[in-house]
């Protein structure tokens, strides 16, 4: 049995080593397939090396662009892909551009697709990611959840409760098997930082940098940390460049806070598990504090990640500096105490191959059984 996996921006990396690694003790064949929507070496490259990823047999190089532009290139440059080789199954993991566009080049060409992190929903249509996750599980043949809500949101959505697999968290499994080797690296001392003394910053997504408004509020927000905290942060390379067209840059750099350029995933992890707060607007982080332990505070209006709030360590802020400033007070005075969700254990890759595995002896169908042969024979090309 073949698999084609696809990741393409720093949060996929560490959802597929597991998958690829489990697959391979497993006896299936996996090809990666890289599309380049991530290009640093700081945000990409660096993972293959940390995370015992091989190296991508497929390089699609898309680069950046709008949305529309980027699924687009990622389409096109895909179906040449399936063009030229067969597969059994497109894996394709969280909500990212690349994710729906590997998922719906497949679709079209009748190759089963399995969805690892499926069923998240923040309900909020204005984030392109909301778009991505729900578009990829409609075509998705497998869809395995992070969380036992997220099978209620697919099932509302006309899913076939026998295409949902309760599994885990891939992304646990890789910062489980890691977390001792982080802690070895010396990322504390360059810094010259204390455990538990710091605060850690990332912010990325559109609705917080790409205008002055919103710019404005995150830079005071991590300035509001820095009245009680060091602060460090890991700027992404989108906000690096907002920050510095608006002026924040400087500012916030006068102000004493620490702008680092991205950190690899050792670093990253080991300043993470250390930090005595995390403020955040992504969503694997909200999940790695969580199963770490650590504070975290949203910076956002929603989460498509509950499970972090009502079980582990988050707390969604809103983006007004002022509720920050609250929420910190709070969070230094009396810290949220968590537990790790259920199957949050380090085994999510293997319980997602065992079903890959068990659904390609036996065929491959979806509710309507028009799948049934897809594991048997090559892809074909969609007829219209």
């Amino acid at each position: 049995m073949h698999l084609t996996c696809i990741v393409g921006a720093r949060p996929n990396f560490p959802k597929m080593a597991p998958i690829i690694e489990a697959a391979r003790r497993a006896g299936l064949e996996a090809t990666l397939v890289h599309t380049g929507q991530h290009y640093d070496a700081a945000l990409s490259d660096s993972f293959f090396t940390e995370l015992d990823l091989p190296r991508p047999d497929v390089h699609l190089g898309v680069g950046s662009g709008s949305h529309a532009v980027q699924t687009a290139k990622v389409m096109e440059a895909f179906d040449a892909v399936l063009e030229g080789r067969h597969t059994d199954m497109v894996v394709v993991v969280g909500d990212v551009n690349s994710t729906l566009a590997c998922a719906l080049v497949a679709a079209k060409r009748r190759v089963p697709v399995a969805h690892v992190e499926a069923g998240l929903r923040s309900f909020d249509r204005t984030m392109p990611e909301e778009i991505n996750r729900i578009v990829t599980d409609q075509l998705a043949d497998l869809l395995f959840t992070t969380e036992r809500t997220a099978a209620e949101h697919l099932v509302r959505e006309g899913v076939s409760e026998q295409r949902i697999h309760f599994v885990g968290n891939v992304m646990i499994d890789t910062l489980l098997k890691h977390r001792a080797t982080a802690r070895k690296r010396g990322v504390l001392a360059r810094l010259g930082l204390q455990p538990r003394s710091f605060a850690l910053v990332t912010i990325h997504r559109p609705s917080n940098v790409d205008t002055p408004s919103s710019a404005g509020k995150t830079a005071a927000a991590i300035r509001v940390l820095g009245e009680r905290l060091p602060v460090v942060v890991p700027l992404h390379p989108r906000t690096r460049s907002r920050f510095r067209e608006f002026g924040l840059l400087d500012d916030l750099i006068a102000a004493g806070i620490s702008v680092l350029e991205p950190q690899s995933y050792f670093d990253f992890l080991a300043l993470m598990d250390n930090a005595a707060l995390v403020l955040t607007d992504s969503g694997g982080i909200q999940e790695e504090t969580t199963a770490l332990g650590v504070a975290c505070m949203t910076f956002r209006e929603n989460t498509e990640r509950p499970i972090t709030i009502t079980e582990g360590t988050n707390q969604l802020v809103g983006t007004d500096p002022a509720v920050v400033r609250a929420a910190l007070a709070e969070t230094l005075e009396r810290p949220k105490s968590g537990h790790v969700p259920e199957l949050w254990d380090g085994n999510a890759g293997e319980r997602i191959i065992a079903v890959i595995a068990r659904q390609g002896r036996g065929g491959l169908a979806d509710a309507s059984g028009s799948y049934g042969s897809h594991l048997s024979g090559a892809a074909a090309t969609c007829q219209t």
